[in-house]
């Protein structure tokens, strides 16, 4: 038998990786797990690399005391565990894809130098967004280590006065580090909510947190300038403000894209494929600066979440190395802590399926945390939304104190798994006093949406009390009196459920728009109702819900007293 013969030595890959956080340092060690060989060298401009940037805004607010903290690996580190060439305070400025080169200039002594690559992996990130506002200059962002450390640097100070402009999820986290600190906070929104990504009955309970913690919230209002200390609002007002930060969204970083020519896409994000490639093959894009499938439209949307671009990442590094990889589709599942309150979200909110014209059923939850004969149960605000005729979920919010994360985890873990909304009522969810009750709140979403799709409840959305009135409905509500006092819808009569039965002939016969607290006797007298042969249908979320409705509704301007 012949031996077999040698094959030829192959000169090692070189890989370039243009941007040393989240995606593209996931992109370099996962490669360098499938490749021992490949050269790889990664360019990053500013000081660090594989920093912990959603740790920033508690680094200002001295909640993580060391700046080195938020930096998981050092270049020296990176080159010592995984052979990596880190090259930082490193700019990309232009890419030669004909050469198969990327010219870097060093943003220290402004030398160029041109690195040769096979493959090219963009990993960009995103811009802060800073409008062309007079004085903007003297804004502080949010994005790298560096910016931390001017934020904590004014912070030492010791301002009297801050301003945060933009009720995001970073706005928010760097309202409540400052009050932290003891500056007096005003947010600026230019949205009617805080929390975008909510819908505004539960947006208002976490504007409800921010005011109960001294936070004064401006909604519906832009800068119209910045001063040395004070900016002045779109309506003429002007508040105080030593210090100035902006969270008013981001970019995707696609200037060096556009140079070499890569293709965009409909969200202004480099355009990829499956396998994250861009119209050049040997050219990879990763993280916010790139378009991503959305789960729930199947089209491409930016979505900037790190989990996302560390997936990414690891599909870039997996398809480079020759091995199979498959794209998934983003939920945008997120999560903000504010104060004493969890909010969390995944999908799509109500009113982006209402501008797409997209068909839905939304119901609404109060359960407590875990079981009310524990000690310490608190309420959360839960929302799901899905599909009228397939019962595909759609999306979730939820607002809670305790065990929001858990929650919102297993219905995004539901929505990749392609459960139906009612589904989420079999599922086999850990149960002990401390943790839960034997009806998980999402057991109990599960419930509610299976009786919405097989008709076994007929919901009210509070949103239709108004228009159900002046076609003759009453409201009629099923509480008991001391609660019916303490607050209650206008113009409904009062009758508790467990009176319900005696009391239908002082009553009448409807029909009624029934609701209690949270829904759950609003749906037993619903039933028994309909049982009697009177039409009925049930308040979705009960009093708590259509109360926090009215005052999104309202859009309060917040002056908390000092």
């Amino acid at each position: 038998m012949m031996p077999e013969t040698p094959k030829p030595t192959q000169s090692p890959t070189n890989i370039v990786i243009v941007g040393g956080v989240a995606g593209g340092m996931s992109t370099a060690t996962r490669l360098r797990r499938l490749d021992a060989g490949a050269n790889i060298i990664v360019i990053e401009r500013s000081g660090h690399v594989s920093f912990a940037n959603c740790g920033l805004p508690y680094f200002v607010g001295g909640l993580i005391e060391e700046e080195e903290d938020l930096t998981l690996q050092t270049p020296q580190q990176l080159f010592d565990s995984f052979r990596l060439d880190v090259r930082v305070h490193d700019e990309a400025v232009a890419i030669d894809r004909a050469a198969h080169t990327v010219i870097t200039r060093s943003t220290v002594t402004g030398e160029e130098t041109a690195v040769s690559y096979d493959k090219l992996v963009l990993s960009m990130g995103a811009a802060p967004v800073r409008p062309p506002i007079p004085g903007y200059d003297r804004v502080r962002t949010l994005r790298t280590v560096e910016d931390a450390a001017r934020l904590a640097r004014d912070v030492e100070v010791a301002p009297v006065t801050a301003v945060v402009v933009g009720a995001g999820f970073i706005g928010l986290e760097m309202a409540e580090n400052l009050v932290g600190q003891g500056i007096d906070v005003t947010i600026v929104e230019a949205a009617p909510q805080v929390l975008a990504p909510l819908d505004p009955e539960l947006a208002i309970l976490v504007r409800d947190e921010l005011v109960a913690h001294g936070v004064r919230v401006e909604t519906g209002v832009t800068l119209s300038s910045v001063d040395e200390h004070t900016v002045t609002l779109a309506d003429g007002r002007t508040l105080a403000a030593d210090l100035v930060v902006g969270a008013i969204g981001v970019r995707p970083d696609v200037r060096l894209a556009e140079l070499a020519g890569l293709e965009l896409g409909p969200s202004g994000g480099i355009a990829v494929n499956e396998a994250n490639q861009t119209n050049d093959p040997d050219i990879y894009a990763v993280g916010d600066a790139v378009e991503k499938p959305d789960a729930v439209s199947r089209a491409t949307s930016l979505i900037a979440l790190a989990n996302v671009a560390n997936r990414q990442g690891r599909r870039v590094a997996d398809h480079i190395a020759g091995r199979s990889s498959h794209p998934v589709a983003s939920l945008g599942t997120a999560i903000v802590k504010v104060f004493d309150v969890v909010a969390a979200t995944v999908g799509w909110n109500e009113r982006r399926l209402r501008t797409a014209g997209r068909p839905f059923r939304a119901i609404h939850s109060h359960p407590f945390d875990h079981a009310t004969y524990y000690p310490g149960a608190t309420r959360m605000a839960a929302k799901l939304i899905f599909d009228p005729e397939n019962g595909a979920i759609l999306g979730a919010q939820i607002v809670g104190r305790n065990g929001v994360d858990k929650r919102i985890d297993v219905i995004a873990t539901a929505m990749s798994a392609g459960l139906t909304a009612d589904r989420l009522a079999d599922l086999e969810l850990a149960y002990a006093p401390p943790f839960s009750s034997a009806k998980d709140p999402v057991n109990l979403l599960g419930y509610m949406a299976s009786n919405v799709m097989n008709g076994d409840c007929d919901v009210v959305d509070p949103g239709e009390i108004d228009s159900l009135i002046e076609h003759g409905w009453r409201l009629l509500d099923v509480r008991t009196r001391a609660e019916h006092l303490a607050g209650a819808i206008t113009g409904s009569a009062n009758v508790p459920v467990d009176s319900l039965r005696d009391d239908l002939d002082v009553l009448g016969k409807g029909p009624f728009i029934v609701y209690c607290e949270v829904g759950q006797r609003g749906h037993t007298a619903t039933a028994l109702l309909h049982e009697l042969g009177i039409e009925a249908r049930n308040l979705d979320g009960g009093y708590q819900t259509w109360s926090a409705f009215v005052r999104a509704r309202r859009r309060p301007t917040t002056r908390p007293s000092r």
